[in-house]
């Protein structure tokens, strides 16, 4: 029956040619505008560590004398330590980012400026960073302040033409440091660990132990936002400045353990409160939100994006009313051949069947069209000077979503014509012939 259905809906649609373009391009262009807006909303907004992220919580603590609205975003030297040699989670890790002149160690080695990440041992295994050549550095190495170092793939490449960086010596400022390992380049979108630098930008390309970079503290790595609310600053000692400039996270992988780290956090501000650290007023302010509520809560998707996404949608609202008038129009014009029809014994559910079919063909059509509009729509946004520029690329749950959406909306705009077009009657038609 639905072949039947089928043939009938394109002999229709091949009758009015003209009404047929018009409902496939109102129904492409609403399509294709809502699907380039959501892709890129898809793309931001999403988990950046998929099955990883609801075990990664970020601890929130309240130093400063005066309290602001909301909790600070990074964290003090004293604290992030002090939290970090506790171990009362799975894993932890401390971390600050900073550019850094890097070349090779051979003479004749040219120096770029590369994303450096001062981190400790347990940043890999939390995050889930694959390795393609060496491992990291281990917590030993950390409390031994090695120079060693993990670096890209992308960042072996340049320093190395290619030719490996295992086992190399890299130039760091003016230290040399051992590559003991190399990792896939490794880009969650966004960069939901360190979002003091650019939510979308470019991955990490060298990694060195945090207390290493303190202890050559010349290269400079402080991070993105240092902010200080006492009356004194030096960049090259923060270990005793009141400055805010560091990210710690943390692993815990099951609720009770999230629960029971809380309590630790509460307690341990309360403590450095009876220590004359915190000198505000009340009980201390601490948090612990997991990745989804920490960008939520940064408020990371752009909120241009945002907004086109919603104009975008009210598009697509407006070109599904538009062909639902133009069905409308099209099945009532054909009341003689539904008439005939329901003499000849269809049903009312037949005819609202074929009528559904012809808009779901309609439908489809139109999908193929937005699905073109929505590849061409971002290649433009590529090319525009936005972070997040070259992340606008149609992945496979979007494509699907497109045919999806074009199928949905091509039922909702078909169901009021084929409901008026199956209530017809037929004897007044009749008559008429």
């Amino acid at each position: 029956m639905f072949a039947y259905y089928l043939d009938l809906a394109l002999r229709s649609l091949k009758q009015n040619r003209v009404l047929t373009a018009l409902m496939v391009l109102a129904m492409g262009l609403g399509i294709g505008a809502s699907m380039t807006t959501l892709t890129v909303f898809h793309l931001l907004s999403g988990d950046p560590l998929p099955g990883r992220s609801g075990q990664l919580f970020y601890p929130q603590v309240d130093p400063t004398p005066t309290a602001a609205p909301a909790l600070p975003g990074n964290m003090n030297y004293i604290d992030a330590v002090n939290l970090w040699q506790a171990r009362r989670a799975d894993r932890q890790a401390i971390m600050v980012g900073g550019n850094v002149k890097t070349k090779a160690a051979q003479a004749g080695s040219r120096p770029m400026s590369l994303h450096t990440l001062a981190t400790t041992a347990d940043f890999f295994p939390m995050f889930g960073v694959r390795f393609t050549q060496g491992n990291a550095w281990t917590a030993a190495d950390d409390l031994a302040k090695a120079r060693v170092a993990v670096i890209s793939r992308s960042a072996s490449d340049r320093l190395f033409h290619g030719e490996g960086g295992l086992g190399q010596s890299i130039r760091l400022g003016q230290w040399n440091f051992r590559v003991i390992g190399v990792i896939d380049d490794w880009r969650p979108t966004p960069h939901f660990y360190e979002l003091d630098r650019e939510s979308y930008g470019d991955g990490d390309e060298v990694f060195i132990p945090f207390l290493t970079s303190r202890d050559l503290a010349e290269l400079g790595i402080t991070g993105y936002s240092l902010n200080c609310y006492g009356n004194t600053m030096d960049d090259l000692h923060l270990e005793n400045q009141p400055c805010l400039w560091l990210n710690f996270w943390v692993e815990l992988d099951s609720p009770a353990k999230a629960q029971a780290y809380r309590q630790f956090l509460d307690n341990y501000a309360r403590e450095q409160q009876a220590l004359g650290r915190y000198v505000q007023a009340g009980s201390p302010r601490t948090a612990l939100p997991s990745v989804m509520q920490w960008l939520d809560q940064n408020g990371v998707v752009p909120s241009d994006v945002s907004l086109k996404s919603w104009i975008a949608l009210g598009f697509l609202l407006v070109c599904l009313m538009n062909t639902t008038g133009l069905l409308l129009v099209k099945f009532l014009r054909r009341t003689t051949e539904i008439s005939v029809r329901r003499a000849l014994g269809a049903s009312r559910q037949q005819i609202f069947l074929q009528c559904l079919v012809e808009a779901v063909i309609v439908g489809m059509a139109g999908g193929v069209l937005g699905l073109l509009l929505a590849l061409a729509g971002l290649w433009g946004i590529r090319h525009t000077p936005a972070d997040y520029a070259d992340l606008a690329h149609l992945d496979l749950p979007m494509f699907a979503a497109t045919f999806a959406i074009s199928l949905v909306v091509s039922l909702v705009a078909g169901l009021l014509p084929a409901w008026r077009a199956c209530h017809i009657a037929p004897a007044l038609q009749l008559k008429v012939i």
